[in-house]
């Protein structure tokens, strides 16, 4: 979402449709209500017992996943989380909306139909923690809306720019670089050129 390299973009490549990758944009939102739920952690801190904070704990994953991937106890986290603060059960249901605005198959007309409404709901429920998110969305509205039109995004490149991250950990004191890259063809085609019998079949 770098000013720069939508400048450079526009600038080399005038003719292209930018899309802003839809990772960046979940990770723009979900950042306002993590910090929402950071203040309100601190806040229930001082308020509750110490037994009853205590069955708060493990809060953090259950905010951020979604809630059809919690198991029972992030489920019984989340639940009660929500039931001692109003404020981040509001803000947790647009956050779902929101979500669910980007899991659906809509047009690109539709979506910015449906994110002005959003916006709307956020604001006539106050909710503070998506300002900062709101702004960016309203900055960059063509690039982020246009993900709609054929729905991609940078899901293979991130993951095998994370494999390579790990890799180059992994390999530390390793200066050929040939052998790096024969490592990384390993990682990425081992299994499928060179196991007879994959693990789940043995």
């Amino acid at each position: 979402m770098y000013e720069g390299y939508l400048e450079a973009l526009h600038e080399e490549l005038p003719k292209v449709r930018v899309v802003i990758d839809r990772f960046h944009v979940a990770k723009a939102y979900r950042e306002g209500l993590d910090d929402l739920r950071k203040r309100e952690m601190k806040r229930l801190k001082a308020q509750l017992s110490e037994s009853e904070f205590k069955q708060l704990k493990g809060s953090l994953w259950a905010v951020r996943k979604r809630r059809e991937d919690l198991n029972e106890a992030q489920t019984q986290v989340l639940n009660l989380l929500l039931e001692h603060s109003p404020d981040l059960k509001t803000a947790y249901v647009l956050r779902e909306e929101l979500t669910a605005i980007f899991d659906e198959p809509i047009s690109k007309n539709v979506a910015q139909a449906k994110l002005r409404q959003w916006i709307e709901r956020v604001i006539v429920n106050g909710v503070k923690c998506f300002d900062g998110f709101i702004k960016t969305l309203k900055r960059l509205w063509e690039p982020i809306t246009n993900y709609f039109v054929s729905r991609k995004n940078s899901a293979f490149v991130e993951g095998l720019n994370n494999k390579i991250k790990v890799l180059k950990r992994r390999c530390y004191g390793l200066f050929n670089l040939k052998h790096f890259f024969q490592r990384l063809y390993l990682d990425l085609n081992g299994y499928r050129l060179f196991c007879i019998h994959p693990p789940y079949l043995a």
